[in-house]
């Protein structure tokens, strides 16, 4: 399966990229072609919908998503909701990249967890006729420590990213049939 995973930091340093990376190589390990696009490294234009021509890198992210299987959106949490460079990208994006697919939303929070941001993303993704991951991911506090191999340092966090890949996986390859 094809996947694409679209991390919403701007950062340099960030711990939902961290998280985005981890998803991608768990997902790779299982088989699965994973493309990710880290919004850091990848920046796009403010999004102008009376451009008349798409810049290389919107275009490239535009064909990514509209040839993928799956989608994974990974964002921080800001203000209680998605990061804007996330957001940007998105309004990017319809239903001709979504529709009937299946999205699993993650975010990292400063505090206890990003639900706030998760269910932000959750109503874009039905907005875009996407179908939701019944699970999510979502890592905050302690659980946002990755080691210098870009794994999470708490078990616990660990087994829930399997978890929550096998329903997306399985999920997905549902729809896809």
């Amino acid at each position: 399966m094809k996947i694409v995973i679209i991390a919403g930091s701007n950062r340099r340093i960030s711990s939902s990229t961290a998280m985005a990376r981890y998803v991608g190589d768990r997902l790779a390990l299982s088989g699965h072609r994973v493309e990710l696009w880290d919004m850091h490294l990848q920046p796009l234009p403010f999004y102008d919908p009376d451009a008349d021509v798409q810049t290389e890198a919107v275009a490239r992210l535009s064909d990514l998503v509209a040839a993928s299987d799956a989608i994974v959106l990974a964002t921080p949490e800001y203000h209680g909701s998605v990061s804007g460079v996330l957001k940007n990208a998105l309004d990017y994006l319809d239903g001709d990249h979504f529709s009937g697919k299946m999205v699993l939303c993650v975010s990292s929070a400063g505090g206890a967890v990003g639900v706030s941001s998760l269910q932000h993303l959750q109503a874009i993704v039905r907005n875009v006729h996407g179908v939701n991951c019944p699970e999510w991911i979502s890592i905050g506090g302690d659980q946002r420590r990755f080691d210098e191999t870009g794994e999470p340092f708490q078990p616990s966090v660990k087994a829930r990213v399997d978890r929550v890949l096998n329903t997306f996986v399985k999920l997905a390859g549902l729809l896809r049939s």
